[in-house]
């Protein structure tokens, strides 16, 4: 298991591609998915994930010191502590890059504190504050059903099916804030990677428990539109691909081969990059990325088209299913 990814980061800044500026995908042989025994999992119900989404998209959008995104995480946090998780909301300032203070919350929800073998689920909570990949109304705010919403309603799914079904196991789950606000444009005068992903930049230097670490952590980015390609990203296979492998191994064998596909693909800014060079925590980022658009992610990317309309519950189900058969085999030792 990688633990010291001190020696890597030089190289992953290398590599790296902003979330909102990725670079061409490398080509890789495809890799046959090894043996993999399931271990007894219990069933990813798409339906209640996909009311999870809607919940959250019903509040408005999730800017940062608006009172929908207040409302929305209030709400998500009370929903990890109904399932019976230990919410921890750590709160935080954030400049934004066009001036001014972002107030941010990070929501933690912990199933079994107490464990010492843990894992990492996460995803951004906000939703971008401009809809800049979009010719009408480019200033306003978009919903992020899929870019946010999607990841969340999954992580909400797997906390209560936790609740029902005991594992032997630590997971934190982590709704990672003021993901989605950074600095689109290509000044050349500034690192405008650093003006994303502030949220799980401040929790990486700000662990919510003293000597934190986990076993490893999957991000969910964009895991709810129809049709999904999930390629073997970039930074994930320079830190973990040990991790990866396993991942898209199960998936496959769950029979989500044409959605979790063996393409290697770029390198992007996103929450998992620093808590991988901040925290030294090895996390995979599980994201959409069909290359039908120039910037390589889905149609909808930064528009207002990202509402409930392009969420599609068979990738919520995929995703998730994925995701609780992993904690499951990792329970039981198979992982």
């Amino acid at each position: 298991m990688l633990r010291s990814l001190v020696a890597i980061t030089t190289l992953l800044l290398a590599i790296v591609a902003c979330k909102n500026d990725p670079k061409p995908p490398t080509p890789a042989p495809p890799a046959l998915p090894k043996a993999t025994t399931l271990s007894p999992a219990p069933t990813f119900n798409a339906d209640s994930a996909y009311t999870y989404v809607k919940k959250q998209v019903d509040f408005g959008p999730r800017v940062p010191n608006t009172t929908a995104h207040k409302k929305c995480g209030a709400w998500i946090a009370q929903t990890f502590r109904r399932h019976g998780l230990t919410v921890i909301e750590q709160s935080f300032k954030a400049p934004h890059y066009k001036g001014g203070e972002m107030n941010g919350v990070n929501i933690i929800a912990q199933y079994k504190p107490e464990a010492k073998q843990r894992v990492i689920l996460a995803a951004h909570w906000d939703s971008r504050f401009m809809a800049d990949q979009d010719k009408i109304n480019p200033d306003k705010p978009v919903d992020g059903a899929d870019d946010g919403a999607s990841g969340v309603g999954v992580l909400l799914e797997i906390a209560r099916l936790l609740k029902d079904n005991p594992m032997e196991l630590g997971v934190d789950l982590i709704c990672f804030d003021v993901e989605d606000q950074g600095n689109d444009s290509d000044d050349a005068q500034q690192d405008n990677s650093r003006t994303w992903c502030l949220g799980a930049q401040h929790w990486s230097e700000n662990l919510h428990t003293a000597n934190y670490y986990a076993q490893y952590g999957i991000l969910l980015d964009m895991v709810g539109a129809a049709n999904p390609n999930f390629e073997k990203e970039g930074v994930s296979m320079q830190a973990a691909p040990n991790i990866v492998n396993k991942v898209w191994n199960i998936a496959n064998v769950l029979g989500y081969g044409n959605a979790f596909v063996s393409t290697r693909g770029a390198g992007i800014t996103d929450d998992h990059f620093f808590v991988i060079t901040k925290a030294n925590i090895p996390m995979i980022d599980i994201i959409n990325r069909p290359g039908v658009t120039p910037s390589g992610f889905v149609a909808h990317w930064h528009t207002h088209n990202d509402k409930m309309s392009a969420i599609d519950k068979n990738t919520l189900k995929m995703v998730g299913q994925t995701c609780i058969q992993v904690l499951s085999n990792t329970a039981a030792g198979t992982f």
